[in-house]
């Protein structure tokens, strides 16, 4: 008898876009250029990642954990153009009775930067939120410092709620967070969901 070599299965689309398509982790993602990304002061200057070494081994952990959990919904961005997984995008502490999610993202590939793949990941993500997963609210966090999710946050139809002083200490001083949040009535006056 022969013996074959399994098949690599690969994750299919989870929700897909114009450019985008978006799919669940897989270990496969738990390498290069993923691990770069956290490990990159640059990329993570706006977000609370790179405060240690982020290794393999806790991005096998990450990918695992996130993957059976109902309160997460974690997805790779994928470039469809070039097959590239370009960031990651989640809705975060799903919670049921609330009917509540944050939402956090990272385009972890420097020359995507600028290109208006995070805003189309982002309504795909809040669209899916409030039609499937019957979510009444998405909210998100961000620096003071961090524009770039300022802007984000705006154009998704998102109100600025309020801020936290000095909540967050990076690169050796604490930055105010800018909190900001969506109804899904919001959501659907903005003219993103039926």
């Amino acid at each position: 008898m022969i013996s074959r070599k399994p098949k690599t299965l690969k994750a299919q689309p989870f929700l897909q876009g114009p450019r985008l398509d978006l799919r669940p982790l897989v270990i496969a993602d738990a390498r290069e250029p993923y691990l770069s990304w956290l490990n990159d002061p640059e990329v993570c200057e706006g977000n609370s990642h790179h405060l240690f070494p982020y290794t393999a081994e806790a991005a096998v952990d990450f990918i695992r954990r996130v993957n059976v959990a109902s309160r997460e919904l974690v997805l790779a961005i994928i470039e469809r153009a070039s097959v590239r997984h370009i960031g990651n995008i989640a809705l975060q502490k799903i919670h049921p009775v609330n009917r509540s999610a944050e939402l956090a993202l990272i385009i972890g590939e420097k020359d995507a930067w600028g290109k208006g793949y995070g805003a189309e990941a982002a309504r795909l993500v809040c669209a899916h939120g409030f039609t499937q997963l019957n979510l009444h609210r998405i909210a998100c966090g961000t620096f003071a410092t961090n524009t770039a999710m300022q802007k984000l946050a705006l154009s998704l139809g998102m109100k600025k709620e309020g801020r936290r002083r000095s909540a967050a200490f990076k690169n050796g001083r604490y930055l105010d967070v800018i909190e900001y949040g969506l109804l899904r009535v919001e959501f659907k006056q903005f003219g993103k969901i039926s």
